[in-house]
């Protein structure tokens, strides 16, 4: 049951993340009407930099999550 639970959880989480970005293409999109691609390219600066510091606080000795 706990694993159900935390994949219920991770599911939402993933869920949101694509609704963020689908909602900042639609809103790009409705105002200039062009479709502009800069938001995924954001989205994996922004992951792995969070996987960069998860790994650096991983080595230090200090917990990562």
């Amino acid at each position: 049951m706990d694993i159900f639970v935390q994949q219920i959880i991770n599911g939402l989480v993933l869920g949101s993340m694509y609704a963020l970005v689908a909602l900042g293409y639609t809103m790009v999109y409705g105002i200039i009407s062009l479709i502009n691609f800069a938001h995924g390219e954001i989205l994996m600066v922004g992951a792995l930099t969070s996987w960069t510091v998860v790994q650096a606080l991983a080595d230090s000795g200090l917990p990562g999550w």
